[in-house]
């Protein structure tokens, strides 16, 4: 069950991997075929198999959606060699998360600020309770307790010491004695005084070395997992495409050997042998069909919850990002039949090529304007945003924020002037008056 749920959120480049490690790691499994090194415009999107658990995903009969067999190479060929994109930057990664969270409209803002507000080791720049000091002390400090949950642990704190603290609270598995040592004796750990904190804390020897090794598991500097500046090659993991009016969604399974069992190991399985060389088939076999077949139960899942986004955000799809439509993940779970933590996984780190380009899963996932989700508004804040740089990009005057607010009711889209400034701001697009004299 743990290597099922494991495999459900890996993207497609670190289940290659994983599947390579388990191949070296288990003699009962084969490469049946790689298709990486086969020309694409031999491929067929899904071989012919008299074996059930040969095949990656069922087929469709959903009315407006149809299996790829698509011969456009070049197609092809740009969404198996994917696209150069810049890392996730700590901010982006929070605010996504942060954006998941049942929070309201006031204090999503102040969330927001505090985000904006961490260096790149995770930790405030400026005061947190002066930067939001139109809300009060108890929301700006429950808003902190809730980013300090999300991934990474520990960020949206004063300090190296501050963030080993909500770290080791908030691990179910902390050892005796870890959280007083991180709480009270941290300068004692740093000048490597172990025996003074052990005779202070009258730890016993075993009980010390946990505690330990448990606080170096944990990061001093959260924010530091998403500062590289190094270039990311994406691989998408599904594509789709509108085709003759119909949305054609292929998994890219070009990219992922097909694994069988050894066909050595199904006879021995067959045969009478010692009891240790039994068990050793018997189990390696079992594992080796378990393994396989949480392959196809990801790719089955991730087809599902790709169908289900498409159809709820069929006017993106059709038309463009300006009309990405609010969306949750309880929307999508609802809708496939899994939990919400399942679709937050599987959209994790994965990308769909689409006809406007490739985006992350997860990016479909927005809450609408008036940030009450998909029952909220039915415009997405992506989508307004999107909007209104249209707006700024196609007019020959400067507008002020008031014209655009204006321009956007006139469009059915109810944004106050304040939030127009708001959103212009992240779109890094100047006011009037910088438009006019820059």
């Amino acid at each position: 069950m743990i290597q099922s749920i494991k495999l459900m959120s890996l993207p497609i480049q670190e289940l290659k991997e994983e599947i390579q490690r388990e191949l070296e790691a288990n003699p009962a499994l084969e490469i049946v075929e790689d298709r990486s090194t086969v020309s694409l415009e031999t491929i067929h999107e899904e071989k012919e198999s008299d074996s059930d658990s040969r095949r990656l995903f069922e087929d469709s009969s959903d009315p407006g959606f149809s299996r790829s067999n698509d011969d456009d190479s070049d197609a092809k060929r740009m969404f198996l060699e994917g696209a150069i994109t810049r890392p996730e930057t700590l901010q982006e990664h929070l605010l996504w998360q942060l954006r998941l969270q049942p929070l309201s409209a006031s204090q999503r803002l102040v969330g927001e600020a505090l985000v904006q507000n961490l260096d790149h080791d995770g930790f405030h720049k400026e005061d947190p309770f002066l930067l939001c000091k139109d809300a009060t002390r108890e929301t700006v400090n429950m808003v902190m307790a809730v980013i300090r949950t999300l991934e990474p642990a520990g960020a949206c704190v004063v300090d190296y010491r501050e963030s080993l603290l909500v770290q080791a609270l908030l691990a179910p598995d902390a050892p005796p004695g870890a959280l007083e040592i991180v709480r009270n004796h941290i300068e004692l750990l740093e000048h490597a005084r172990h025996q003074e904190i052990q005779r202070k804390l009258k730890l016993d020897d075993a009980t010390m070395a946990d505690a330990l090794a448990f606080i170096k598991r944990l990061n001093p500097f959260p924010g530091r997992l998403y500062s590289s500046d190094e270039v990311r090659y994406v691989i998408p993991d599904v594509q789709v495409k509108l085709k003759d009016g119909e949305f054609v969604i292929s998994i890219n399974d070009e990219e992922i050997p097909i694994i069988g069992i050894n066909p050595f190991f199904d006879h021995l399985s067959g045969e009478k042998h010692d009891k240790a060389t039994d068990s050793f088939v018997k189990d390696n076999i079992r594992q080796a069909r378990w393994f396989i077949q949480s392959i196809h139960q990801r790719n089955r899942t991730l087809l599902k919850v790709v169908r289900s986004i498409v159809e709820f955000q069929r006017q993106f799809f059709a038309r463009g990002p300006k009309h990405l439509a609010p969306l949750t993940l309880k929307d999508i779970a609802g809708e496939v039949g899994v939990h919400e933590t399942t679709v937050s996984r599987i959209a994790n780190k994965k990308y769909v090529q689409t006809d406007w380009g490739i985006f992350e899963l997860r990016y479909f996932f927005t809450n609408s304007i008036s940030g009450s989700g998909s029952r909220g508004s039915r415009f997405s804040k992506s989508g307004v945003k999107q909007v209104i740089k249209e707006i700024i990009e196609s007019e020959a005057k400067a507008l002020s924020d008031q014209d655009i607010s204006e321009i956007l009711t006139r469009k059915g889209i109810k944004l106050a002037r304040r939030t127009v400034a708001k959103y212009r701001q992240e779109l890094h697009m100047d006011s009037s008056f910088g438009r006019k004299h820059g």
